[in-house]
Parts: structure tokens; sequence; C-alpha cells
């Protein structure tokens, strides 16, 4: 079910919980969300839609992706990027990295490990930063 997008950033400052098995129908209401503004957003966290789990979705060259508890264990090439954000008004500036390695779990909760490079590296670390309670 597509969710409103929250605004609150003393919510969305806040660290997010471990996702878990219970926590698939709330992945589901993100990617629901994440279709509904896919012209207009690529990546989304649950925070902010309003659930407090580290689970994010992100759309992959149109392929949509959903990580539960994504941390990043290695990551190169920084950089400054200029980022917006559904939750927040305007643009700001972030570091980055180019490449990523991200260890999360899939909906089966079986973990998983991949190597992210460019844009899609960079709206994972942007989703990532939400689970963590970081705004840019």
């Amino acid at each position: 079910m597509q969710k409103p997008i929250v605004r609150d950033v003393i919510f969305l400052g806040q660290k997010s919980l471990p996702a878990s098995p219970e926590d698939i129908p709330a992945a589901d209401d993100l990617t629901d969300t994440l279709r509904a503004n896919q012209k207009i957003c690529v990546g989304l966290a649950a925070n902010m839609i309003g659930i407090k789990r580290r689970i994010i979705a992100f759309s992959d060259n149109g392929v949509l992706i959903e990580m539960f508890n994504p941390e990043i264990i290695k990551k190169s090439g920084e950089y400054t990027a200029e980022e917006g954000c559904l939750s927040l008004e305007g643009t700001r500036t972030a570091t980055r990295y180019h490449t990523i390695k991200v260890q999360w779990q899939d909906r089966t909760f079986q973990t998983r490990t991949g190597i992210f490079t460019g844009w899609t590296a960079q709206i994972i670390q942007h989703e990532i930063d939400h689970c963590n309670g970081v705004l840019i």
C-alpha cells in the first residue's frame, strides 16, 4: 500500500531498528510507495514512510531492489555529490563513494553481498544514511 512521505526531521533523524521477517509487509509498502513516486524518486528508506526499520528499496536501472539490514562494508573513490530527498526541501552536498560493497539480507533473510558503483552506489548510500538517522 502506498504510504505518505514523512517530512518530520526529528523522526527521520533517529536510527532505525533492525528489520526482521515480520517487517516484510513494511517492505511491500515501501516498494509500493517507491513505484508511486518513481517519476521523482529512485530510492526510499522505511523511515521515510513512518517505519523505523532498516529496510531500503531502490531502482537499479529500472529493477526494484529491496535490502533488509544493509551495511556498507567497504568503500572507495570518495567524491562530493549534490543530492535531493523526497523528505526534505532543496538539495544538499554529501560525501559519497564511487564503489561500495554492501552486505544485506534479502526477503528470505538470507545474507547477500554485492558491489555497486556509480549512481546505484550513491542511491544506496543515501538510503543507508536514512537508516542511520543521517539527513543530507
